[in-house]
């Protein structure tokens, strides 16, 4: 029964790899927004199959390696060769070294994520998950596309340090919140996470890419921020107390 129950969340994730795929190749034919939307749906599944799991209770460590595969490819390959073929590439070699990165850092990301799981349940993300750093490059180059009125800078000059700067994130230490369940019990725990998250999801329905763009810009920066503010005011461990010598 449990795996009748397994194969579900394990379709999910399967979609999440085919997706993966069509948005490679739609980067390889220039279709950059199809690779862009590709790569969200494809984030879309992946929330899903979490989801699913959680709901039939069949949540599994082969789940777990599975949805770690789909995600290399459809968060990690599959944004590399979109950001190369969309403008790294005019650099030869820095640009395949470069574009490399968010695959290197989202496959590290996984590692590290896989060999820390304790359970399936989990409150925070070590490090920028690697589907909010692809949904957020392909949420900027759809609002770049889409939107030439909103643009404020050279998309394709900046694209290197952009790669750059999520790569490092996604190996960093820095904590990012999960989803929140759709369940009484976590809303009454957290009701504010919840708002916001409500809050987000209209703004994507209302503004779709543009909205996608601000909410996980809100995302990146709150991560950072707060990062930061525990780092410089978190609680010390107090000194311990010096004996007087007698």
């Amino acid at each position: 029964m449990r795996i009748t129950r397994a194969v579900i969340p394990n379709f999910f994730t399967v979609l999440n790899m085919f997706c993966g795929l069509n948005a490679i190749i739609s980067a390889h034919n220039n279709q950059f927004e199809n690779a862009a939307w590709f790569i969200i749906f494809g984030g879309f599944f992946d929330a899903f199959d979490g989801f699913m799991a959680r709901l039939t209770n069949s949540a599994s460590e082969f789940g777990v390696e599975l949805d770690s595969l789909s995600d290399l490819v459809t968060f990690g390959v599959a944004p590399s060769f979109l950001v190369y073929q969309l403008g790294l590439k005019d650099i030869e070699t820095f640009g395949i070294l470069i574009s490399s990165l968010l695959m290197i850092g989202g496959g590290l990301r996984l590692a590290r994520f896989n060999v820390q799981l304790v359970g399936f349940d989990k409150d925070y993300f070590n490090g920028l998950p690697i589907p909010g750093q692809a949904v957020f490059v392909c949420a900027l180059v759809l609002t770049q596309m889409k939107h030439p009125d909103l643009n404020f800078f050279n998309l394709i000059e900046a694209l290197p340090y952009i790669v750059i700067f999520l790569s490092l994130l996604m190996v960093s230490h820095v904590k990012y919140d999960t989803l929140p369940k759709f369940s009484k019990r976590a809303i009454k725990k957290e009701p504010a996470k919840f708002a916001v998250f409500v809050l987000l999801i209209l703004g994507i329905v209302i503004f779709r890419e543009v909205g996608l763009l601000v909410g996980l810009s809100f995302y990146l920066v709150y991560g950072l921020i707060r990062y930061g503010y525990r780092g410089i005011f978190g609680t010390r461990k107090p000194e311990p107390i010096q004996k007087p010598l007698s």
